[in-house]
């Protein structure tokens, strides 16, 4: 991997970009340590270019960003890495530095997934999500089936505005059973993603 370092300073900008749902998270500079502390340790390192010292990202906070992939542009002086945050990444608590705007079109769906999940992991017991957690995984399957039914309904009867209203209670209960079996929403778009190109290859040939 050849990286122009001596280009800009000795630095390189990074964007990092959530490896699950594609959202750009932030951007930071790495000088040629930290890109190697980067490379043994997995974990996103910064050159501080205010401290003039390497940072780990989530050294103080906890919040990771734990390296997925590293791809230099056609230049060789910027960085794009995707990885998975272990937690808000922004210093006010947000998702990201640059908003929820960023979301690309299945964004939401990942960050619901988040949500979801730290609700499982905090216990909150007075939110939906945590009483539908706390009511075990054959209750939740009855109440998915029962969302799926109410999704027919709306399909035969009730108009597109019912037909999306039902179809969003039905993602998010399913989501809660995925988060039950700790089954990711990442997991389930990669099936997709590889079941189709396994029939788009198979029907070129």
């Amino acid at each position: 991997m050849n990286i122009n370092f001596g280009k800009s300073g000795g630095r390189v900008p990074v964007i990092v970009q959530d490896n699950r749902n594609g959202r750009v998270l932030m951007l930071g500079y790495m000088n040629r340590q930290a890109f190697l502390h980067t490379l043994q340790t997995g974990k996103v390192t910064f050159f501080s270019r205010s401290r003039q010292q390497l940072w780990t990202k989530g050294e103080t906070s906890g919040n990771e960003l734990l390296v997925e992939s590293i791809q230099p542009d056609c230049d060789g002086d910027t960085l794009l890495i995707r990885a998975i945050p272990t937690g808000p990444v922004c210093h006010t608590g947000e998702a990201t530095c640059f908003g929820t705007h960023t979301n690309p079109g299945w964004g939401f769906l990942f960050e619901l997934e988040r949500i979801i999940y730290q609700r499982k992991q905090t216990g909150e017991g007075r939110s939906y999500t945590r009483q539908l957690l706390d009511r075990g995984t054959a209750a939740m399957g009855r109440k998915l089936v029962e969302e799926a039914t109410e999704v027919l309904v709306a399909v035969l009867s009730e108009g597109k505005k019912r037909v999306a209203e039902e179809t969003a209670d039905l993602i998010y209960h399913l989501l809660v059973l995925l988060a039950d079996q700790g089954i990711e929403l990442q997991q389930v778009e990669q099936i997709l993603q590889d079941r189709h190109r396994l029939r788009t290859s198979t029907s070129i040939r």
